[in-house]
């Protein structure tokens, strides 16, 4: 099979027999298994054991392949994102770790359950209309749950980009990409010194963070996933089935910060302050710790997370295989994304050194 993105190795059946044996021992045999197909980076394949469990194979890229520098070590790091988990908000709905694996031949590689449904990128392309709603609103519940896990600095774990405070990290998370953009000749809709000052001139909105939460960060549709159900309401089935929700997965992106960081990806390509009654947002809201005030520092910190967002996926295009030729639509969309934040970013500015003039 050859993959897309330059990160993910090719895998056949019989590689997939030696991960499994080299998991579980010899007492445990494969009998079917497949790619499960939608990602980027590593890749996944669907595994059904002899004893009747399925697991869900995922297999790092090769040690020489270049990656971004926050990229580095994503394997080891879902593997810790279950751990802690599973441990410290286990009424979230994650699949449970069942090997995480390294070895000079087969690489590195972790093994978990198979969680049960489709994600809601799949269901919304179906041609059965579920009421997603119930499932939105249980994946806000389950967010809010992960962001009462609180960590002992900021950023990413592993020697990647961090701090003592949330400004000192996500300066160095943008850094970071400025530095991956530099070195894969990414092309961005301005200059790196403009991205490079923007937390320095927003220093005390993002100082307003005062303790890690715990972040899933990549909340998009393709990593939630849902089945029919009974409505929360009733407890019955009424009428059309709902989705509900079932499993968050790919948590290696995780990190410790701002929970309205968290607000961006489950409305990728949207605002979350445009649109109070989404059901992500009523789940979030009724299960969250602290109340959820869209104020003026909300509301710069959230067009400051999603320029990282569309920062990062416009970055990270070169090394899936994505070039401006087999993919226009989604240069174009990033960078009036990005450029809709920068705008947005730079009125602020202007806005906020008329009123200091004034004082």
């Amino acid at each position: 099979m050859e993959a897309l993105s330059r990160t993910q190795r090719p895998l056949d059946h019989d590689q997939v027999r030696r991960y499994v044996q080299a998991s579980f021992g010899a007492g445990h045999a494969m009998a079917d298994c497949g790619p499960i197909t939608g990602g980027g980076f590593a890749t996944v394949w669907w595994v059904a054991l002899d004893d009747g469990r399925e697991v869900v194979l995922k297999v790092a890229p090769r040690p020489d392949v270049p990656l971004l520098r926050y990229e580095r070590g994503l394997c080891a790091a879902e593997a810790r994102y279950f751990r802690l988990v599973s441990t410290r908000a286990p009424q979230v709905p994650v699949p449970p770790l069942l090997h995480h694996g390294d070895d000079p031949e087969l690489g590195e590689w972790l093994v978990s359950g198979r969680v049960p449904g489709r994600s809601l990128r799949e269901w919304a392309e179906s041609e059965q209309h579920l009421d997603d709603a119930p499932a939105r609103y249980e994946f806000g519940a389950a967010i809010a749950a992960l962001h009462r896990v609180g960590g002992d600095r900021y950023g990413y774990d592993g020697g990647r980009a961090s701090g003592a405070t949330w400004r000192e990290a996500f300066t160095a998370m943008l850094d970071g990409l400025l530095a991956d953009a530099a070195d894969w000749d990414v092309p961005l809709p301005t200059s790196p010194e403009e991205i490079r000052e923007l937390p320095e001139r927003y220093a005390s909105i993002l100082d307003e963070v005062r303790r890690p939460a715990l972040l899933h960060f990549d909340g998009w549709d393709g990593n939630v996933l849902a089945e029919p159900g009974a409505e929360p309401e009733t407890g019955r089935d009424a009428g059309p089935p709902a989705l509900r929700l079932r499993g968050i997965v790919d948590g290696e992106r995780f990190l410790f910060g701002d929970p309205l960081m968290d607000l961006v990806s489950p409305l990728i390509f949207r605002r979350v302050e445009d649109e109070p009654d989404n059901p992500f947002l009523r789940g979030y809201r009724a299960a969250a710790t602290d109340p959820v005030v869209f104020d003026e520092a909300a509301l710069r910190r959230l067009s400051l997370y999603r320029l990282h967002l569309y920062l990062l996926m416009t970055v990270e295009m070169p090394s899936r295989g994505i070039t401006r030729q087999n993919r226009p639509d989604r240069f174009a969309r990033l960078a009036d994304l990005l450029d809709h934040e920068l705008t947005e970013l730079r009125r602020d500015g202007v806005q906020r050194r008329a009123r200091n003039s004034t004082r």
